[in-house]
């Protein structure tokens, strides 16, 4: 059973960059499609975006399309999310999803594994 822990969350200012990490240990994750959550208070979690096992195809959410890049390396076990010009809207938690599924899904029951989440706070 795969473990996924994320890193990289932070206290940024609007328009900064950051970068978040998923790094897994007890499996492999060439093997899963991987995705991005997240998470605001008093809301549900709502997918930010996804990426197949060979990391040929990607789906985004409309509000980070064009701003969000997700990426992954098999070789070492790891995804990542480069998030650019930041907005107060993006502060959430932000989770990691693994999937035995072939396509990228949106919905958060598709995905059995997930990490513990990493904070990630946009001021104006």
């Amino acid at each position: 059973q795969v473990q996924l822990v994320e890193s990289g969350g932070g206290l940024v200012q609007t328009g900064d960059s950051l970068r978040l990490s998923c790094a897994a240990s007890g499996g492999t994750i060439s093997a899963y499609v991987m995705a991005w959550f997240r998470q605001a208070p008093g809301k549900e979690r709502e997918f930010v975006a996804g990426i197949t096992w060979s990391g040929g195809s990607t789906r985004y959410s409309d509000s980070v399309k064009g701003r969000f890049t997700i990426s992954r390396d098999n070789a070492k076990n790891t995804v990542s999310l480069q998030m650019n010009s930041l907005k107060p809207d993006d502060t959430a938690v932000y989770y990691c999803a693994a999937s035995g599924t072939v396509v990228v899904f949106a919905t958060p029951g598709q995905y059995p594994y997930w990490g513990q989440g990493t904070q990630v706070t946009v001021s104006s």
